[in-house]
């Protein structure tokens, strides 16, 4: 198996495909009444699925966490640390709750936090030079 990519389920579908399209720049053409998202970033999988409706896809009901969350982190990376402040800071103007102001680390990455609306953790990092797989 090999990872595709990952998804979110989301409360409020219009706001958070507000701010993944105006706040990070994540190109998103569905309507914000859509049930969800499907779109490739940087040769990754993104969903935002309705949680509502992934309930009644498999006649469940789950526990979702409110407020800001630690479960896991969304990371996106920029080739030089001042990028990294730069991001920070439009993402911050734009609306997206500071979490971790931009930090240069002991293992010489410098990198930030921000939650997007719903608190799902989004970093924003760089080791200073262009990202390689």
């Amino acid at each position: 198996m090999k990872l595709d990519g990952f998804g979110l389920f989301v409360n409020d579908m219009g706001k958070m495909i507000r701010f993944y399209r105006d706040v990070l720049g994540f190109e998103i053409k569905e309507d914000e009444n859509t049930s969800n998202v499907y779109l490739i970033k940087d040769s990754t999988l993104f969903l935002l699925y309705g949680r509502n409706d992934f309930e009644k896809m498999t006649n469940r009901k789950y526990e979702y966490i409110n407020n800001v969350n630690g479960h896991f982190e969304i990371a996106l990376y920029v080739d030089t640390f001042e990028e990294v402040d730069i991001e920070y800071h439009k993402a911050v103007k734009k609306g997206a709750a500071s979490i971790l102001e931009p930090t240069t680390e002991p293992w010489g990455q410098r990198t930030c936090y921000i939650a997007d609306p719903e608190g799902n953790l989004i970093e924003i990092g760089s080791f200073n030079k262009p990202f390689k797989r």
